[in-house]
C-alpha cells in the first residue's frame, strides 16, 4: 500500500448557495481500504460522485495515477477504472445475473449465447471469488447477492477503484461479515477501495485508513489502527457524544400486554400477496419490543396497519385490553396510540407550518387548551415552550416552516409532540434513519426514557446495533412473518442474522 491511485486536491463543490464541499484534500492507495466517514450532509458522497464522474467540481483538481484528470459523466470514471455502487442498486431485476453482469460492456461477441454468457460470469466469480449463481434472475436474489453482482459487474468493466455508499445499510450481519471479506480479498490483490459511511463499527472492522468530514470539510485523515468510536465520533460532531445507558427492567415490573396483536394480516399493493402474514405479540408497558429484519419484509405496512393508516384482511390489535381493529387513525390516537412514522417530512409532520404549530397537532382538541371553540393561545404558548426546552429543539426562528430544521431536530419535535400526551404506546419506525451520530444517541435516549417512565415502545428499525442497545426484547420479520423472537439478554446475533435472511425459516432466504 504504497502507490497513490486517486488524488483529490482542493476540491470545492456548491449546489447553489450550500457549500457541499470546501476545499477538500483526500488520497487513495493502491491496495487500501479506505473509509469516508461522517454525519449525514458532511460532503462525503458528493465527494464520491465527483470521483465517480457523476458531479463536476467548480474548483481543484482529480489525479489518477498521477494524471490530472477530468471527468465529464460516470464513462470517463469507468473508462479511468473507477466505478461506484450505489445504495440502490443498478441492475435490471428480470434479467440474470450474468446478463446483468455484461449489460453495457463495450467488449460482447456480436451474437451473444448462453454458453458465453455463462462462462464469463464464471470466470469473474472465480477471479474475484464471488459466490455468483450465473443463470439466477437477480429479483429472486436476497440483496447481498444482489449487491455482489453490482461489484461484479463493475470488476468486470476493470475498475481498479471501487467506491460503495453506505453499503451495509440493509444487509444481515452474515451479509456485512461475507461482504468485508470480499473487500479485503479485492484489497489484497492491489484494488483501492473507499467505503462512505457513517457507522464507526464498519470503519473499525475493516478499514486501513480513515478520512473525517464535517461540514463539507476533510477534519482528520490518518490510519484506522488505534482509531477508537469515541475519537471518531467526536470528530465526526466536533463535540463528545453521550452513549445511551442500558436499562433492563424487571419482569415483576411490567404492565403487561398493554398492546397485543392477534393473527394481523396485511394485504400488499397487489393484494396478491400478503405483505404481513399471521403475525402476533405483545408489548408490555416499560419495555422496548425490537422488530427487525432487512427493508421490505413487512415492517412498514404492519406499522402503518397498527396506526390505523393501512387496513388489516385478518387478526386484531388491543390496545390496554379494548379492541381497536376497526378504529381509525384518530380513535386509536385518542385511545393512546402514538406514532413516529419512518418518513418523517412527508408522514411526521406539516411540513410548511412551524415547529410551534407542529408541536401542538395533537393538542388542538385537549379541553384544556379551549375556551368553546377557541384556542387559548397564551396557554398553548406555554406548553410549546416547555416542550422546546425539554426536548431541546434548535434552530427554531419565528414563521421558520419545520422542514426547514436539521433531521435531527426534526425529529425530536415528532417525539416531543407522541410523547408529551402521555400515550399507552409508541410505534417509532425507523427513527434514527438518516441521523447523524448525535441526534441519533439523543433520539435512543428519548425512547429508553419513555420506556423507563412507563410506555410501552415498539420499536420497528432496520439498525440491529440500534435494537441490540435499547431493546428489552427482539422479533424478527422474514417475507411477512414473524420468524423469531428473544429476549435481549440471550440474543445471538448469529441467530438473528441467520433469520433475517430466512434462514430457517421454512420459507427459504430472500
Amino acid at each position: 500500500m504504497t502507490s497513490e491511485k486517486v488524488r483529490l486536491d482542493r476540491i470545492t463543490k456548491h449546489f447553489f448557495d450550500v457549500v457541499a464541499n470546501d476545499d477538500v484534500d483526500l488520497a487513495v492507495r493502491s491496495g487500501e481500504i479506505h473509509a469516508l466517514l461522517g454525519e449525514n450532509g458532511a460532503g462525503k458522497s458528493t465527494v464520491c460522485s465527483i470521483l465517480a464522474g457523476l458531479y463536476q467540481p467548480d474548483s481543484g483538481d482529480v489525479r489518477v495515477d498521477g494524471e490530472l484528470t477530468h471527468f465529464a459523466s460516470p464513462s470517463d470514471a469507468l473508462e479511468a477504472g473507477i466505478g461506484m455502487v450505489y445504495q440502490h442498486f443498478r441492475l435490471v431485476d428480470e434479467l440474470t445475473v450474468a446478463e446483468n453482469i455484461i449489460l453495457g460492456h463495450p467488449d460482447v461477441p456480436a451474437r451473444i449465447t448462453r454458453r458465453w454468457l455463462v462462462d464469463t460470469c464464471r470466470d469473474v466469480a472465480q477471479r474475484f471469488s464471488l459466490a455468483l449463481d450465473p443463470l439466477a434472475i437477480v429479483g429472486d436474489l436476497a440483496v447481498g447477492q444482489q449487491q455482489r453482482v453490482e461489484i461484479a459487474r463493475l470488476l468486470h468493466r476493470g475498475v481498479s477503484v471501487l467506491i460503495l455508499d453506505e453499503p451495509t445499510a440493509v444487509l444481515t450481519p452474515q451479509e456485512c461479515d461475507a461482504l468485508f471479506d470480499n473487500l479485503r480479498e479485492l484489497a489484497a490483490a492491489g484494488h483501492s477501495i473507499i467505503i462512505v459511511t457513517h457507522k464507526l463499527s464498519e470503519v473499525l472492522a475493516v478499514a486501513d485508513w480513515v478520512t473525517v468530514m464535517r461540514a463539507g470539510r476533510v477534519v482528520s485523515s490518518g490510519s484506522a489502527q488505534g482509531a477508537t468510536a469515541e475519537t471518531l465520533s467526536r470528530q465526526m460532531v466536533g463535540r463528545e457524544v453521550e452513549a445511551v445507558e442500558a436499562h433492563r427492567p424487571s419482569a415483576a415490573g411490567l404492565d403487561r400486554d398493554v398492546l397485543r396483536v392477534e393473527g394481523l394480516t396485511v394485504p400488499g399493493l397487489s393484494r396478491s400477496v400478503n405483505s404481513v402474514e399471521e403475525v402476533s405479540f405483545t408489548v408490555s408497558g416499560g419495555e422496548i419490543l425490537g422488530v427487525c429484519g432487512v427493508s421490505g419484509n413487512g415492517q412498514r405496512e404492519l406499522a402503518e396497519a397498527l396506526v390505523g393508516m393501512r387496513d388489516a384482511t385478518a387478526g386484531s390489535v388491543w390496545l390496554n385490553g379494548v379492541d381497536i381493529s376497526q378504529g381509525s387513525v384518530a380513535d386509536r390516537a385518542d385511545r393512546g396510540m402514538s406514532y413516529v412514522p419512518e418518513d418523517r417530512l412527508s408522514t411526521g409532520i406539516a411540513a410548511g407550518l412551524p415547529v410551534e404549530t407542529n408541536l401542538l397537532l395533537r393538542l388542538y382538541r385537549d379541553p384544556s387548551l379551549r375556551l368553546g371553540p377557541i384556542v387559548r393561545y397564551d396557554r398553548a404558548a406555554d406548553i410549546v415552550k416547555g416542550l422546546i426546552d425539554t426536548y431541546d429543539i434548535r434552530g427554531i426562528r419565528p414563521g421558520l416552516p419545520t422542514s426547514a430544521l436539521s433531521g435531527g431536530n426534526i425529529q425530536r419535535t415528532i417525539l416531543a409532540r407522541e410523547i408529551s400526551r402521555r400515550p399507552l404506546v409508541l410505534v417509532a419506525a425507523g427513527p434514527t434513519r438518516g441521523l447523524d451520530v448525535a441526534a441519533t444517541m439523543a433520539v435512543r435516549q428519548m425512547l429508553s426514557d419513555a420506556r423507563d417512565g412507563g410506555l410501552a415502545v415498539l420499536l420497528i428499525s432496520e439498525d440491529l446495533d440500534e435494537l441490540l442497545a435499547i431493546s428489552d426484547r427482539l422479533v424478527v420479520m422474514f417475507k411477512g412473518r414473524i420468524v423469531g423472537g428473544f429476549d435481549i439478554t440471550d440474543s445471538s446475533v448469529e441467530r438473528i442474522g441467520e433469520l433475517m435472511a430466512g434462514v430457517g425459516t421454512g420459507k427459504g432466504p430472500a
